[in-house]
């Protein structure tokens, strides 16, 4: 049995997000805390319907790895949020968005849940993004629904009452996946092998066990769909980056994938440039889908414009795109662009769509919203998502229908997007993995 078509199993992503992120080097965020502040936040004048709807939003602002890897999707639902607002919120009252920066740490996490659930008696969370959910079960004992969370770790295919952006089908039944295993397909190296003729590719990692063995997940993703794999692994503290190019321009690679950082990965295309090493695409994963790619990559203008990454969600750069053009306009102040942006402010979306509804009913009550997100069947935030659902799964999938979108970074045009994310569709395995 195979999930709905379109929803896209991104459980193996997630996991290449924690694993990466914990290998960043910490360098602070790119928007200062100062312009968000750390309490709650809504208009001057309140709305007039009533008091306002307390929502939360936990984000590992001031981790270790640094906060810009965390940020982007608490700015884009605050920003729709203050948009919400400023048209008079929902039903005539406003959303009062709490926030808590847990630092990174398990011990941070229980300290913002036990925070808003308990003191500031929040209605739902939005656009969760932590590196170390570990009060996820406090959240899934108190009923409390968390909408459009990032799927950092397994904690959104695991309880009950917590809705990740890309959606699951997994029982959530407070193990993760189906008895401790996870599923992640292979539609992003089918994609590069049918639309590009891509049939070698290189994965880079670290020596470091966390980015081996995500290495090794990808490695196996792209047996299953008949690429020749080429392993390079380099020395966390002393990376010979320039014979990792030097070998990939020796056996022709199409396609670099890896599971080094954002500095790591700056590095490797410039020595890339460095020995004339060209290949069709060097792939990134959402997390690094920003409008920093000049200054990250500055000094590697030939393996910058060789630069893909794929995803779940509209092109933050479709302006064409009504939904698109909206998240852009509501953020023009912000001095970076991002794809966990444009997630963040779906997520409050999604959260007010549900809200609205139980306030033409019975109210907004905790109870009231996680019923209406849990029924979720294909939800798009207006075409800004591929199609989310929540329909539990008693056996895991074998293969799946599942869809993508895929940006190429092009110097003077930005993130420009290769397809239909609607069309990008494909029947792929499903693999199985130990988060």
């Amino acid at each position: 049995m195979s999930p709905p078509r379109s929803r896209r199993c991104r459980a193996a992503e997630a996991v290449a997000g924690v694993l990466l992120l914990v290998l960043v080097a910490a360098c602070g965020s790119r928007l200062p805390e100062s312009d968000f502040g750390t309490g709650t936040r809504g208009p001057a004048t309140a709305a007039s319907g009533g008091p306002p709807i307390p929502v939360g939003i936990i984000t590992s602002a001031t981790s270790p790895v640094g906060g810009s890897a965390f940020t982007g999707p608490r700015d884009g639902a605050r920003a729709y949020f203050d948009r919400l607002n400023a048209r008079g919120g929902i039903a005539g009252r406003r959303v009062e968005v709490h926030l808590c920066d847990d630092g990174g740490s398990g011990v941070g996490n229980n300290t913002c849940v036990h925070r808003l659930i308990d003191e500031d008696k929040v209605v739902a969370l939005v656009a969760t993004t932590v590196l170390d959910y570990a009060g996820a079960p406090r959240v899934s004992r108190a009923g409390v629904p968390d909408v459009g969370g990032q799927p950092i770790g397994a904690a959104y295919d695991t309880w009950p009452h917590l809705y990740g952006i890309y959606g699951s089908s997994a029982p959530r039944d407070g193990t993760p996946g189906w008895g401790g295993t996870l599923y992640g397909g292979t539609e992003v190296y089918r994609y590069f092998a049918r639309e590009h003729g891509a049939r070698t590719a290189a994965v880079v990692s670290y020596n470091q066990s966390a980015s081996a063995a995500y290495a090794r997940l990808v490695e196996r993703g792209l047996k299953a769909e008949g690429y020749r794999v080429i392993p390079e692994q380099v020395d966390f503290a002393l990376p010979n980056f320039r014979a990792v190019a030097a070998d990939l321009k020796a056996r022709g690679a199409d396609l670099v994938f890896d599971a080094i950082d954002t500095h790591g990965n700056a590095q490797l295309c410039k020595a890339m440039d460095e020995v004339g090493a060209r290949v069709t695409a060097k792939v990134t994963n959402v997390q690094n889908w920003t409008s920093t790619v000049p200054d990250d990559y500055k000094d590697a203008p030939h393996c910058r414009n060789t630069l893909w990454v794929t995803g779940s969600s509209r092109n933050y750069e479709d302006t064409g795109q009504p939904a698109v053009r909206a998240f852009r306009d509501a953020t023009r102040g912000l001095s970076t662009h991002s794809q966990w942006q444009l997630e963040g402010w779906a997520a409050a979306m999604w959260f007010t769509g549900a809200a609205e509804s139980c306030a033409r009913g019975a109210g907004v009550t905790r109870a009231c919203v996680d019923g209406v997100v849990g029924r979720t069947h294909d939800y798009t935030a207006d075409g800004l998502l591929l199609p989310v659902s929540f329909t539990s799964l008693p056996q895991p999938p074998t293969t799946s229908r599942t869809c993508l979108s895929v940006a190429r970074w092009e110097d003077g045009g930005g993130w420009v997007t290769q397809g239909d994310m609607n069309r990008n569709c494909f029947d792929v395995p499903q693999l199985p993995y130990r988060p």
